[in-house]
């Protein structure tokens, strides 16, 4: 199987420094080709002829093609060198932008956007554990937190400028601006990162095998929990601000811009923080989560309350994934890419069904049945993390 190796010990700090940085502007690249949609779905809808709920699957599709593509992309690379792997799943990436800006029709619009999801699934199954090849193992935990870095940054500053971008020159200009930004990313990343050799291939046997670890098998369960719940909530969170926190529409917008900026400094605790106490960080966030989310239907049934719960929020969720990819990585430090390949899977069609729960629940009892049901997946996955207190890796 692919074993993965520290930073090469002749390697300069500073140059492996730039390519963890390389790292994340390919990050910020890929979740904003994941994202951008969102802020496009009336005008894609409006030019080919479908309806606000079937312009959804352009966020829909890429998240449960990624759930596929993040195991099988490193089985079917096998011994290939990681960066070109990487350098391939980037222009796959811009070229599927290409693909979307040029699309004739919805079918083959999404037909680009099933393209994103292979090259999102692909990435993160090599890029959420590369950290320990390009840093000492002490750096390792910053060197993550710095690439999921990109994350929030494509949330604050890449979804929102795509979007001014489509509704100036249209949807189309803003795919076709995402697909330069890929050219970019790839040329900085042939120009940048290191060869990162594979010493073995991943099996599908080998990805079976991590479901045996106690450390990865807990931290798959939590990470499933978690983002089901986020996610039935988040993706409601414009109407549960509106209709019960009382806040009016025109500072959805900017609650949500801080919402992200909670994130990003959210990210970069939770990296400091888990450095040390894997177990306990990751603790502490769902627990902040779960209790954020119980706490909405009451203290935030008003402007304010709403407002603090928000960035509370922001900031317990922006150290999601650092916390937990570091968990994978603690967890089984022999075979990263494995378990980060199913993380990975796990995460993408967590996305993706937490939406559709919250969309089902929300129909069936409103905005704040949603919220408690969201909560109670926040509780069970703060129980699956307790689960595996007594687990040596996680100290």
């Amino acid at each position: 199987m692919t074993t993965i190796s520290p930073a090469e010990p002749d390697t300069p700090p500073k140059s492996r420094w730039v390519a963890v940085a390389t790292v994340t502007v390919a990050t910020f690249l890929v979740v904003t080709a994941e994202q951008l949609p969102i802020g496009l779905l009336t005008s894609v809808g409006d030019t080919l002829s479908v309806s606000p709920g079937a312009a959804g699957l352009m966020v829909t599709l890429p998240s449960l093609v990624a759930a596929v593509a993040a195991p099988v992309v490193p089985v079917l690379a096998g011994r290939m060198d990681r960066r070109l792997l990487l350098v391939g799943l980037v222009a796959l990436t811009a070229l599927a932008g290409v693909g979307s800006a040029l699309a004739p029709s919805y079918p083959l619009l999404l037909a680009a956007r099933a393209v994103t999801g292979v090259a999102i699934g692909g990435f993160w199954a090599v890029a959420g554990g590369l950290a320990v090849r390009l840093v000492a193992p002490a750096h390792v935990p910053r060197a993550t937190a710095l690439i999921f870095g990109g994350v929030g940054a494509a949330n604050v500053f890449g979804v929102p400028i795509g979007t001014v971008i489509g509704g100036f020159a249209g949807w189309r200009t803003a795919f076709g601006a995402l697909a330069g930004l890929g050219l970019v990313a790839f040329a900085v990343l042939i120009a940048v990162l290191p060869p990162l050799t594979a010493t073995g291939a991943i099996g599908l046997r080998h990805l079976a095998d991590q479901l045996r670890n106690p450390g990865v098998r807990a931290g798959i369960v939590a990470t499933f929990l978690v983002v089901i719940g986020h996610f039935a909530a988040y993706t409601y969170v414009s109407p549960v601000l509106q209709e019960v926190s009382g806040i009016g529409a025109g500072l959805v917008g900017p609650l949500l811009f801080g919402f992200g900026l909670a994130g990003i400094v959210g990210n970069f605790a939770a990296g400091a923080a888990v450095a040390r106490r894997a177990h306990r960080t990751v603790l502490v966030i769902v627990a902040a989560l779960a209790v954020t989310v119980l706490l909405f239907p009451l203290v935030g049934a008003g402007p304010v309350g709403g407002v603090v719960l928000l960035g509370v929020w922001g900031l317990a969720f922006g150290g999601v994934s650092v916390s937990l990819q570091t968990w994978m990585i603690k967890a089984a430090p022999g075979a990263v890419e494995a378990a980060s390949a199913l993380w990975v899977a796990v995460f993408n069609l967590a996305i993706g069904l937490g939406a559709l729960a919250g969309g089902t629940i929300v129909d069936a009892v409103a905005l704040r049945g949603d919220l408690w049901a969201a909560g109670g997946l926040l509780v069970l996955a703060g129980i699956a993390v307790w689960t595996a207190r007594r687990n040596p890796s996680l100290r």
